[in-house]
């Protein structure tokens, strides 16, 4: 049992010695990390004015991006390439609020989800092929609670409330 000891203690000892020459003798630029795979260094910036992820076919799934008014916004797209969702900032010419936007398959608003007007009242507004069908929120001007239907002729129905 001794000699078990001893034997494991000397090629312990002996693969250390081995191991720390290999390293010293050995290629340290083989060792190195490419510096487009090097971490950034903590504190640095990344500037861009879109950002877009692909998925492994090269089809874009997500953008981080300006919309054509000026508004910042996430946009996702589905495998087809169509925009299925966007949360973002109105330009600055409708007071920057904030929204989300649920599209159909046709590249349609069916949902939306937002801010509105100065008193920044939140309102959903449920569409079907471009049209409003359903809004329902708190009135811009009273912050009174509102739900109003569209018939699909375009008439307004309010259920409750003035929109």
């Amino acid at each position: 049992m001794r000699r078990a000891y001893v034997a494991g203690l000397i090629s312990g000892f002996a693969g250390g010695l081995a191991g720390a020459w290999i390293l010293l003798h050995f290629d340290r630029a083989a060792l190195a990390v490419p510096a487009a795979r090097a971490a950034p260094a903590q504190g640095e910036v990344l500037t861009a004015s879109r950002i877009r992820m692909v998925d492994p076919s090269g089809r874009t799934r997500a953008e981080l991006a300006l919309s054509p008014d000026g508004g910042p916004g996430l946009f996702f797209y589905d495998t087809s390439g169509r925009n299925r969702l966007v949360l973002g900032l109105y330009s600055p010419a409708e007071s920057e609020l904030p929204f989300v936007v649920l599209n159909d398959t046709r590249g349609q608003a069916a949902g939306i989800l937002r801010l509105f007007s100065a008193a920044e009242a939140p309102v959903v507004v449920l569409k079907n092929r471009g049209r409003d069908r359903s809004v329902f929120g708190l009135n811009p001007g009273t912050l009174e609670p509102f739900l109003v239907n569209y018939a699909a002729d375009g008439r307004k129905t309010a259920l409750f409330g003035n929109f």
